[in-house]
């Protein structure tokens, strides 16, 4: 059986500094990781001045999808497809990679898992002993067991057959490790192709092993777009991201459930009554300290202007939302810019002082009767005790043909 402190006791010993304890070894380091293509690039962080300096950087075997860190290791693991959205590819991996506790620098260690599909993102179980991935097209679910070493190993065979839904984007282990969540954002009608429902697939979750529990979806998942969702730090509550529907909702969840319908419902846009072409919302994080919780809203449609394409106005910003101690109830407190085109990641340092939000691309956008291109950035905001942004700078970021895909916060243990 797994014995988690065995595990994590080996892994202190081979991530040590040479010549210290695990103990001395212990930075308290935080680190910024940014993923264009398939380069992931360590930047340093300094949250009182809100600045980041970029460091190194390493390859992966193919464009970033999604990285989730080990809950007691400096190790990193990396999904990366050359697929993408509207692209299948046929080059599919999960990479671990070793953190530099003092210098956050990153090295990919064992053989990366080959994957069956295009993965869209991984996390980690809160034991640290198996990564969870999902895949969006065809939806599903893969679960592969983590050495003692700390490197990806065999996928754990299922041995139930699994309702995962239509476009998965998500999946998570709850804090408790009794349960997991697959979130299935579904589609919008095309053209004549009728609308793909949504849903919160819920399993119950043991060594490695997936079983039905429940499927939320409110209406039938009909006008029900869940795009990802995080669970309040101390309180049952579960915060999710509508992405075509530009909502937030927040249901009550427990060692066994999901509630069936949502506790709140609440629009994400500062004009909700304005919603533009390709509008959708986004990421959502919960802050540390439970009182704030945070939504990416993402604009990315075009228009041709003096003959090129340009970008329509729309809202690219984070929805700063106060939460209500006791109900968990959400209160839209301020939108923010991202100043770019779209804000498809953003990260909070584990203090909950600094955020960095990703813009994902370059794009031309009109200026009077100019055009000009608007890089994709960084952009870097301090957080105020009241959970509201204030944002400090903004750093062009060379993307070229890829895609600023991923960004996120590490913390060094």
């Amino acid at each position: 059986m797994f014995d988690r402190r065995t595990f994590t006791g080996l892994l202190a010993g081979i991530l040590a500094v040479p010549g210290t304890s695990s103990a001395q070894s212990k930075t308290g380091r935080v680190f910024f990781y940014d993923g264009i293509g398939p380069e992931l690039t360590l930047y340093d962080i300094n949250i009182d001045d809100v600045t980041l300096a970029r460091q190194s950087s390493v390859m992966l075997p193919a464009k970033i999808q999604y990285v989730w860190p080990h809950p007691a290791a400096n190790i990193i693991y990396a999904a990366s497809s050359n697929g993408g959205p509207g692209i299948a590819g046929d080059l599919h991996r999960a990479s671990a990679l070793r953190i530099d506790p003092t210098t956050g620098a990153s090295t990919s260690f064992g053989s990366a898992a080959v994957l069956r599909s295009r993965p869209i993102h991984l996390s980690v179980d809160p034991s640290g002993a198996y990564v969870l991935i999902a895949y969006n097209d065809p939806s599903g679910v893969s679960v592969h067991r983590i050495n003692q070493d700390g490197t990806i190993g065999d996928e754990v065979k299922q041995t139930s057959t699994l309702d995962v839904g239509i476009f998965a984007h998500q999946i998570r282990v709850t804090p408790s490790g009794t349960m997991a969540v697959l979130v299935t954002r579904g589609n919008d009608a095309a053209g004549s192709k009728p609308e793909d429902p949504g849903a919160l697939k819920v399993f119950t979750w043991k060594d490695g092993q997936l079983s039905n529990r429940a499927s939320v979806a409110p209406g039938g998942g009909y006008g029900y777009g869940p795009r990802h969702l995080d669970f309040h730090p101390t309180q049952p509550f579960v915060y999710v991201s509508l992405e075509r529907q530009n909502k937030l909702h927040v249901y009550h969840v427990d060692n066994d459930a999901i509630g069936s319908q949502p506790l709140f419902i609440k629009d994400t846009l500062a004009e909700p009554g304005n919603v533009r072409p390709r509008q959708i919302a986004g990421t959502v994080h919960t802050h540390p300290n439970g009182r704030t919780v945070y939504v990416a809203n993402r604009s990315d449609a075009m228009t041709e202007f003096s003959g090129k394409k340009v970008a329509l106005p729309g809202e690219n910003n984070i929805a700063v939302f106060t939460l209500a101690p006791g109900t968990g109830e959400p209160t839209l407190a301020q939108t923010i810019d991202t100043h770019g085109f779209h804000p498809r990641t953003f990260a909070l340092d584990p203090s909950g002082r600094m955020m960095v939000a990703a813009n994902i691309t370059a794009r031309l956008v009109r200026d009077g009767d100019q055009v000009r291109t608007q890089p994709a950035t960084l952009a870097a905001y301090r957080v105020g005790d009241d959970g509201k942004l204030s944002f400090v700078r903004s750093y062009e970021v060379e993307t070229g043909s890829n895609l600023q895909f991923w960004s996120g916060m590490v913390a060094a243990s």
